[in-house]
């Protein structure tokens, strides 16, 4: 019994082991959805949005009918006394009798219902609150754009580096292949040692190469994971690849998007700005208007020498009051109308920093747009640059090993290879990239 709850506990750990190590799959869009959710700058967005409700509802209950409880004890450790004329009591004209008036202790339990009637600077909190959650949700939307930007541009990342990873290997492969060739033939006393040298420079080089970008691609997946919210060593598995991608994000409707700023999340924010400015405005004239309130409140009182009072013969005395407060602001040696120009001078502002954004947001629209015209363009062109490359590439190679070219033009056709295959990953990832900054300034999702 005790071997097979061993081997029991065994396959247990074993299949545990094994769901860590399995990779989380995931298609770009996938990983988009997955960071809009488990992103920890997006949950903390959320959270603002929902402390923006509550701090909603705070500043309407303010206003809504309130009601406070209380309960008062004392005990006279040396009780308070007053001084009476002694002839009240039959005493001497001119002497003073000390009396106390009120039993040792007292206790009393009150209760108040209180109503804001009026008050300005209640329906200017009113307002605001409600500006606060546009706010909340308009920076909401803001952090999901930039979120996705990044989910897309980290994606992109890691695709890159893996495609670069096969490029390089592929060519290590090729080099070493023709460095054995070009041994035995030295070895024959065929060949010059400089081919052999050139060869083994060439290999070198893209080992170096190789190391590096095995390591930007552990960095890649790392920041991957730090994007969609897991944890920074999470095994994960990109299922999308970057051509097609590339494909995807090649759009030319995007280039001919409405240019207009209005519905753009940082135009949306900047009014926000004005928007809350001008609330100020308002809150510092609602200071000099009256306020309104009222309350009632009831209660029962108790007295005696000693602790008596939960005793049932206990005697309890009831009272009531109703008041009405007005409170009317006269005067503050124009230190209201000081507060109010400063609202003022900050709305002007607000709505100087409105125009700018608006200037500046149509000229990040024109030149993302431009960007990615000439992103789609220079794929175009990369790739047509590293059909001509690999073709040089194979005549050099053919020409050297015919005896026909040196190997210095074989190294020189190699190095022409290896920039034009990056340029064209690279090509491809800033087609991803520029579409995702046009999205994120026109506030699209789609592509």
């Amino acid at each position: 019994m005790k071997i097979k709850l061993i081997t029991l506990f065994s396959l247990c750990l074993s299949f545990m082991a094994f769901a860590q190590e399995t990779p989380i799959a995931f298609s770009l869009q996938e990983a988009i959805d997955f960071a809009l959710e488990h992103n920890r700058a997006v949950k903390n967005a959320a959270r603002d949005i929902e402390m923006a409700e509550k701090e909603k509802w705070e500043a309407t209950a303010t206003g809504l009918p309130q009601i406070n409880a209380a309960v008062d004890y004392q005990n006279w450790l040396k009780q308070q006394v007053s001084l009476l004329p002694a002839e009240i009591t039959g005493g001497t004209p001119g002497e003073f009798v000390p009396v106390e008036f009120s039993p040792k202790q007292n206790i009393g339990a009150t209760a108040t219902l209180s109503q804001l009637i009026f008050d300005g600077s209640y329906l200017v909190g009113l307002q605001a609150s409600k500006v606060y959650l546009e706010i909340s949700e308009n920076a909401k939307i803001k952090t999901d754009l930039e979120v996705r930007k990044a989910v897309i541009n980290a994606y992109g990342n890691v695709l890159l580096t893996e495609e670069s990873l096969k490029i390089l290997k592929s060519n290590r492969k090729i080099l070493e292949s023709n460095l054995h060739e070009i041994q035995k033939t030295f070895d024959n006393g065929l060949e010059e040692e400089e081919s052999l040298e050139q060869i083994k420079i060439s290999l070198s080089s893209l080992i170096s190469d190789l190391n590096n970008v095995k390591r930007l691609n552990l960095l890649s997946y790392q920041m991957l994971n730090i994007t969609l919210g897991i944890d920074l060593n999470t095994p994960t598995r990109l299922t999308d690849n970057l051509e097609m991608l590339s494909l995807q994000y090649t759009s030319l409707e995007a280039l001919a998007a409405d240019d207009s700023v209005e519905n753009t999340i940082d135009y949306l924010i900047a009014e926000n700005e004005v928007e809350s400015k001008d609330l100020m405005v308002k809150l510092a004239m609602s200071q000099g208007m009256p306020t309104l309130s009222a309350f009632v409140n009831g209660g029962y009182s108790a007295f005696g020498e000693d602790f008596d009072f939960l005793k049932s013969d206990q005697k309890w005395y009831a009272s009531s009051l109703f008041g009405v407060s007005l409170n009317i602001p006269i005067f503050s040696s124009l230190g209201r109308s000081a507060a109010t120009q400063q609202a003022r001078i900050d709305l002007e502002k607000a709505n100087e920093t409105l125009v700018d954004t608006e200037q500046q947001l149509k000229l990040q629209i024109a030149t993302a747009k431009s960007e990615y015209q000439f992103a789609i363009e220079d794929y175009s062109n990369k790739k047509q640059n590293l059909d001509l490359a690999q073709r040089i590439e194979r005549k050099n190679e053919t020409k050297f090993f015919e005896g026909i070219a040196s190997s210095f033009d074989l190294r020189q056709a190699q190095s022409q290879l290896y920039v034009a295959q990056q340029e064209y990953l690279q090509a491809m990832i800033d087609i991803i990239n520029k579409k995702a900054e046009l999205d994120a300034i026109l506030n699209t999702q789609n592509y």
